[in-house]
């Protein structure tokens, strides 16, 4: 019997653990073929090669993010073949089954919660009796009536063979992302979340997991995930796996996980940063929102000072980037309340900010209990709300337009020092900046077209200039030094309009070569031709006192000469004032 297990990914560096999980637990009975598309590939692509591989049997992983391409792929499938039995599994169909046999009739089952023994029951009982009737963590509808057996127990996780041992995943482990579980279940019970669902946490056998990771590092795995919903729950746990990533790590290799911020003990976070390689581990921190009576309705416990004190003390050891997630549109937060909490939040300056929208999932009790909120949302996947009792769409509109602007000027970090100096010395808030560009943005219709990088500086420049900002010299010359310190090599024209005259480069070209001296020490060092500066420097005046801003982030008002160095060595900027050389 040929069986495919197959997922379409939200991008191709994803992979699907599920599927690795069932394959490796269905063998040796069955040698399971794995397929692995994206969301963005043509059904008629995906359809043509897993009918190539001329299978007897599909299952398919489905999730928020793929089931309206899966199910297209699906009906594909069973129009071509009446006979190949299809079946899906996944968070997505383990709720509101029987609406799903009824939506989707080409399913012939689908497997309720964890799989990996549904599984390969189903493929035994499909090559033998057929007495599906028998199983357990199963549903499908035979001859019109719909049976339901769900799991009757846990599987003991130290009895799952390793899903991370398969030869042909080799050749991609330094091109994807590696995801990796040490335990399931989650110890909370956030009425937005699947993992509420879920009472209590398992944990695998942290010497296999060990083994597991040692693995894939020495097969070239660059990015590894520990998709744990709260891998900090226990502290002894954490700090051994801290210990051993930190020891046996290869170079190059980044591992990242979602913590619990608020119960981070600062003596775990003070070993961490001082025993931790820069840019080793990363971190993702739900933070959702600051609003207690919102927590309290989610039944979300989180104490934000302590919360606080542990991103802060994170970012001042400077070795681990943090990923912090708020959601919009949870109970009786409305816009105002909304606004606190990204600047709070945003206070921190973590190095991403994630805006997402409320998201009611089937299973959870915040979907159960939509009318206590009047809710109304989406009605497939992925169901983001359209409002509730306190936060009507237009609100929800606004808020979009600040998330779109706050990836691209601040989580994508083109323009650090212009983005700080704005929030700080230009707009009340942080979020009354974002708000303001980002509804500006919208209404030029900018939301609907493409960009280059020059073209994010112009038009914040161009909102900027109309709204008539008296600090606009000094936004323009931030501005200019965000946009060279980004870049490998020398632009060929910069964004901005007016340059030195021709004659003025000359001089200063020729200064750089007879007295690099004026530029510091460090760049005096470099030895740079009058050759090499024409080729790889660009110079440029600017307002303020560059030596003091770059030391102290204050602006005083003196002219100052900045030359962008373009190393063709290393491919970064450095950037040099007039006194001293500051690397970017």
């Amino acid at each position: 019997m040929n069986v495919i297990m197959s997922t379409l990914n939200a991008k191709y560096i994803h992979t699907n653990l599920a599927i690795r999980y069932i394959k490796a637990y269905a063998a040796p009975e069955f040698d399971i073929d794995m397929a692995e598309y994206t969301i963005k590939d043509p059904a008629m692509n995906i359809v043509t090669d897993l009918y190539r591989r001329n299978p007897d049997v599909i299952g398919f992983s489905c999730y928020i993010w793929n089931i309206e391409e899966t199910i297209q792929v699906m009906k594909m499938l069973k129009k071509i073949n009446p006979d190949l039995i299809l079946f899906a599994g996944g968070p997505e169909v383990s709720y509101d089954v029987r609406e799903w046999l009824e939506r989707v009739p080409e399913l012939d089952f689908i497997i309720i919660g964890e799989g990996e023994a549904a599984v390969k029951n189903l493929l035994l009982e499909i090559q033998g009796a057929k007495q599906y009737e028998t199983l357990d963590g199963i549903a499908f509808l035979q001859n019109g009536k719909f049976i339901m057996k769900p799991q009757r127990e846990k599987l003991k996780l130290n009895e799952l063979p390793s899903p991370y041992r398969f030869p042909e995943d080799i050749p991609h482990l330094g091109k994807r992302i590696t995801y990796i579980e040490t335990s399931r279940g989650c110890p909370f019970s956030c009425q937005f979340c699947l993992s509420s669902i879920e009472v209590g946490v398992r944990y695998f056998d942290r010497e296999r997991i060990k083994d597991d990771i040692r693995y894939l590092m020495a097969n070239g795995a660059r990015v590894i995930k520990f998709v744990d919903r709260t891998f900090n729950i226990s502290r002894s746990y954490a700090m051994d796996m801290f210990q051993f990533l930190i020891d046996e790590h290869v170079p190059g290799t980044v591992f990242q996980f979602e913590i619990t911020a608020d119960i981070m003990r600062p003596e775990v976070i003070q070993f961490l940063n001082d025993n931790a390689p820069a840019g080793l581990f990363r971190f993702e921190i739900g933070v959702q929102s600051t609003n207690d009576r919102t927590n309290e309705l989610v039944m979300r416990r989180q104490n934000f000072e302590k919360l606080s004190r542990t991103v802060t003390m994170v970012k001042d050891g400077g070795k681990i980037d943090q990923h912090l997630d708020l959601i919009a549109g949870l109970p009786e937060e409305n816009y105002d309340s909304f606004k606190k909490t990204f600047n709070d939040v945003f206070a921190m300056r973590p190095e991403e900010l994630q805006l997402g929208f409320l998201k009611m999932l089937r299973g959870t009790g915040l979907r159960l209990r939509a009318k206590d909120h009047n809710y109304i949302y989406m009605d497939r996947a992925p169901y983001e709300i359209l409002g509730n009792n306190i936060l009507p769409f237009s609100d929800i509109i606004r808020i979009k337009q600040v998330e779109d602007v706050l990836e691209k000027y601040w989580n994508a970090h083109r323009m650090d020092y212009t983005v700080e100096y704005l929030v700080n010395e230009v707009f009340a808030t942080p979020f009354d900046f974002f708000q303001d560009f980002g509804s500006y943005w919208d209404e030029q219709g900018w939301a609907r077209i493409g960009h280059q990088l020059e073209d994010l500086f112009k038009r914040l420049y161009q909102f900027l200039d109309e709204m008539e900002v008296p600090q606009t010299p000094v936004i323009k010359d931030l501005m200019k030094l965000d946009y060279l310190r980004h870049h490998k090599h020398r632009p060929r024209k910069p964004w901005w309009d007016e340059r030195l005259s021709k004659q003025e480069l000359t001089e200063l070209y020729h200064m750089i070569a007879e007295q690099p001296i004026r530029f510091g020490d460090s760049f005096a060092t470099l030895g740079l031709s009058e050759k090499d500066a024409n080729k790889h420097i660009i110079v440029e005046p600017i307002g303020f006192d560059f030596e003091t801003f770059m030391r102290t982030g204050n602006i005083i008002q003196t002219p100052s000469i900045v030359a962008a160095y373009f190393n063709p060595k290393t491919q970064q900027c450095e950037l040099y004032g007039m006194n001293e050389a500051v690397k970017s």
